[in-house]
């Protein structure tokens, strides 16, 4: 017998006869039982900490997060349990291609919005957190995150190469209002803002205003594809008091990048990612700026000619005058 943590997995899925599945790393979607030892400790504790009211919520169980997933099944409670790692891993451990790493590291003393997005687990959060840590390990400064539930462990100190400190306070949107939490962010004037994912109308059009206002923020959001991303997050703003037209000019305004993952692989899953960068240099021409700006996204052969660009260890942005 051994103890849940010390097995390899990245999905628990707890059934209402409180039998223990997890990926059976063999096939693409098969599932194996597992039975460990302190699995009525686990079960326990998930029981004891849902609030009777948010069906998503995250547990500490020996120093390893885990997201959690509480349904109702026509046969009781289902439980679905992502574990997150116990570290949050340095961005070179992702094995995103060299020149992406070197590009998102450049950006650490810009301001505005680097947006991750992908199908549900494929890795958003651990990439703008292991993104937060890296800038904060940079550059020092005061982090603020919105999460729900929090993932991984980034609150704490963090000693900076450039010889300050950094300050990462993780926190959850007060009674699920991410708008109002994110106002209430902005105002502890931190550096850097990680919100979990954009998936309120408020949410959108505070993290677009924050993105333009000297912040570098950092987000995630469900989405097929880098257009599709971007379009769900005008229609979240659009949908408050901000009108489409604001909206699509503060995107401009704000964007630094949009990616898009997904993992391939079974027993090692790797990132397939596509990206589209805006110049971080406001004062200079962008043509990725000016199409997202006027609403008609037809972004494809900048996402092709910046990856290839990419690839070959060009520069993405050629002098703009």
């Amino acid at each position: 017998m051994v103890k849940l943590n010390t097995i390899r997995f990245s999905d628990l899925y707890i059934t209402p006869e409180k039998t223990f599945f997890v990926p059976d790393g063999r096939t693409e979607n098969g599932l194996a039982i597992i039975k460990p030892e302190d699995m009525d400790i686990f079960y326990n504790l998930l029981e004891e900490t849902w609030d009777g009211d948010n069906p998503s919520y995250s547990v500490l169980y020996e120093n390893i997060f885990y997201r959690i997933e509480r349904s109702v099944t026509i046969y009781g409670v289902q439980y679905c349990c992502r574990k997150m790692p116990e570290k949050v891993p340095p961005i070179a451990a992702l094995n995103f291609p060299r020149e992406l790493t070197r590009h998102l590291l450049s950006l650490s003393n810009a301001s505005g919005l680097i947006l991750w997005s992908g199908p549900t687990g494929a890795g958003k959060t651990t990439a703008i957190s292991s993104l937060l840590k890296e800038y904060l390990t940079m550059e020092g400064g005061f982090a603020y995150t919105i999460e729900d539930p929090s993932e991984m462990p980034l609150d704490g100190i963090y000693k900076s190469m450039k010889g300050g400190l950094g300050l990462c306070k993780q926190t959850q949107p007060i009674n699920d209002n991410w708008g109002d939490s994110l106002k209430s962010a902005l105002r502890s004037k931190p550096r850097f803002i990680l919100v979990g994912e954009i998936r309120t109308p408020e949410t959108a059009s505070q993290v677009l205003r924050a993105a333009t206002s000297g912040h570098l923020v950092l987000s995630s959001i469900h989405a097929n594809n880098i257009t599709d991303a971007i379009n769900s997050v005008i229609k979240y703003a659009s949908s408050t008091t901000m009108s489409e037209d604001l909206a699509y000019d503060l995107f401009s305004r704000g964007m630094l990048g949009v990616l898009h993952q997904t993992l391939l692989g079974v027993d090692e899953k790797k990132p397939l990612l596509s990206y589209l960068f805006a110049n971080p240099d406001t004062t200079k021409g962008d043509q990725v700026r000016g199409i997202i700006k006027t609403g008609n996204l037809n972004l494809g052969t900048s996402i092709e000619t910046q990856m290839t660009r990419m690839r070959k260890g060009m520069s993405l942005f050629p002098d703009l005058s």
